[in-house]
């Protein structure tokens, strides 16, 4: 399958009715789990390649890092791949357009992209020069613009819908293809929004947050678990690790849900 092919299919998978759901990956190992376990796609996690790598979130990663971790992932699995890229680490949307080129050519069909505490007109030149140069590659990546007025508190509760509705339509009218609107779980305001960003949405498994069939039935149309996969195998492996120190006993470490030859099995391309 060509990497346009893989956008074409990718872009389907939002196409409903059926809920997209992406258990998110940190490396190539993490994601043939997610991919043996059935996902139809592979959506890394800012935060939890960067946790892996042994940095902390927030760009602190280094660039060629993020790239090599993108590379093994494409290589590793038969699904299409989505690069979660933060704020395509440009404060421009020129640098953003460079970003996104390279993101593409480690093997990434879409991209996750924030606005975080920028101005929203900053994300959405990012969005119009990056499609641009996409589309110049030949590739139709999928870009999930991350809409961060609930996640980082950014206006006023009483304004925060509003506001999301309005950077929504920013970049939607920039060329992005869906709307992320983490830290949203009123099941009410979710199927407002469905309907007033007209573009496919995407929530964050969050506290609160309705099932996957409840949110299918409103029209959400992907669901994202974040860094949450990751942070559990972390804390799994601290409580493990203490545990370990502490008595030395062989019976927690030794005693896993899975045996090496079924994570063999996992790890075989094509399995």
């Amino acid at each position: 399958m060509t990497i346009a092919e893989r956008a074409q299919t990718f872009a389907g998978l939002h196409a409903g009715p059926k809920l997209l759901i992406l258990p998110n990956a940190w490396d190539a190992g993490s994601a043939r789990i997610i991919e043996s376990a059935g996902a139809t796609a592979i959506a890394t996690s800012s935060a939890a390649v960067a946790w892996a790598h042994g940095y902390a979130d927030g760009q602190f990663l280094p660039f060629e890092t993020l790239l090599a971790a993108v590379s093994e992932i494409a290589k590793t699995v038969s699904v299409p791949v989505s690069a979660d890229i933060e704020g395509a680490y440009a404060q421009d949307a020129a640098t953003a357009a460079r970003t996104v080129g390279q993101v593409i050519e480690a093997g990434a069909v879409g991209i996750n992209i924030e606005d975080g505490n920028d101005a929203p007109d900053l994300l959405a030149g990012k969005i119009e020069n990056l499609k641009a140069a996409a589309a110049r590659a030949g590739v139709p990546l999928w870009v999930n613009a991350r809409v961060d007025t609930y996640l980082r508190k950014l206006v006023a509760a009483d304004k925060a819908y509003d506001e999301t509705v309005r950077r929504a339509r920013l970049y939607r009218a920039a060329g992005a293809d869906s709307i992320f609107a983490p830290a949203l779980v009123e099941t009410a305001d979710l199927a407002r929004l469905v309907k007033d960003v007209v573009l496919p949405l995407n929530v964050l498994a969050w506290p609160g947050l309705a099932d996957a069939a409840a949110l299918e039935a409103i029209g959400v149309r992907r669901l994202s678990a974040g860094s949450g996969i990751g942070k559990a195998a972390l804390g799994h492996t601290l409580q493990l690790a203490k545990a370990f120190l502490a008595e030395g006993r062989s019976e927690p470490v030794t005693g896993g849900p899975l045996t090496n030859p079924e994570i063999n099995a996992m790890m075989r391309r094509g399995s």
